[in-house]
């Protein structure tokens, strides 16, 4: 049976793909984008399958009259895909206020209207499926990505305690975790400006980040419709073939760090009454 989709951050990138494998297997889907016209290429080669929808995620108000459009138009909503977001580069140091600010509205407050919209037509329904697209720094953090990684932190907390909450009403919510894609999401970060003592740490990181074996969106596209067509999806999904090993030692660090301070941990507790 065919699924409806409402995804967010429709107009290029990983969310372009997203909305392009599920119509090549007969989905229907309620893109949007900040731009509706970035969205008439696929109305032109996909039709009625698609509905676009121009979208600003930190307008709470537009997102709840985009979510009930899309459920109007099409009858029900079986995976709502938080895509929208943008990357931040900057050490902590150089962030403005409104740069953090404007990085949090979109990338995590966007996610939480878009969830609070949908959540009513999920429970009338009886279930959905929730796609979160966090990222590898939602569990790791890099150097100048601090406003980037607190958003993904943030959302993936969120959207841990919302998978417990939703449960039992026959929701489901899953973290997809990208590395990195071949996408222009570097390109089209926001950058801080600049202060000459990180340069040293800004040149080891773009030393690094040359070294990547970016993947290919379409696959992540397709990894999608297995996602969301899966009985018991996880909660987590690292999408691409970086995640998983470097996750692997990071967590053996975190854990090796609370075990060796263990005993200072004991102490902070104080005396235990009985």
């Amino acid at each position: 049976m065919s699924k409806v989709w409402f995804v967010t951050g429709s107009s290029r990138g990983l969310g372009r793909s997203f909305v392009e494998a599920a119509l090549s297997r007969g989905d229907r889907v309620a893109a949007t984008a900040r731009n509706a016209g970035s969205l008439a290429g696929l109305v032109a080669a996909h039709g009625a399958a698609v509905l676009p929808l121009e979208l600003d995620v930190t307008d709470r108000a537009a997102v709840h009259t985009s979510v009930r459009r899309a459920k109007e138009h099409f009858g029900r909503l079986d995976v709502v895909v938080n895509n929208a977001g943008y990357g931040l580069s900057g050490a902590v140091e150089e962030l403005t206020e409104q740069e953090l600010r404007d990085q949090l509205e979109t990338n995590l407050f966007g996610a939480v209207w878009v969830v609070q919209a949908a959540l009513p037509h999920l429970h009338e329904q009886g279930g959905g499926h929730i796609v979160q697209i966090s990222s590898v720094a939602g569990v790791s953090a890099f150097p100048l990505g601090g406003g980037y990684c607190a958003s993904k932190w943030a959302l993936e907390g969120l959207s841990e305690s919302l998978a417990q909450e939703v449960a039992g009403f026959g929701i489901k919510v899953t973290l997809v975790e990208p590395g990195g894609y071949a996408t222009d999401a570097v390109a089209s970060a926001v950058r801080a400006e600049a202060a000459p003592h990180y340069d040293g740490v800004r040149e080891a990181f773009a030393a690094y980040a040359s070294t990547l074996d970016l993947g290919d969106p379409a696959a992540a596209g397709r990894a999608l419709l297995k996602l969301v067509d899966a009985e018991n999806p996880p909660l987590r999904v690292f999408f691409g073939n970086q995640g998983h090993q470097m996750l692997q030692q990071v967590y053996t660090d975190r854990l090796k760090t609370w075990a060796d301070w263990q005993d200072l941990a004991v102490e902070a507790h104080g005396q235990s009454r009985s």
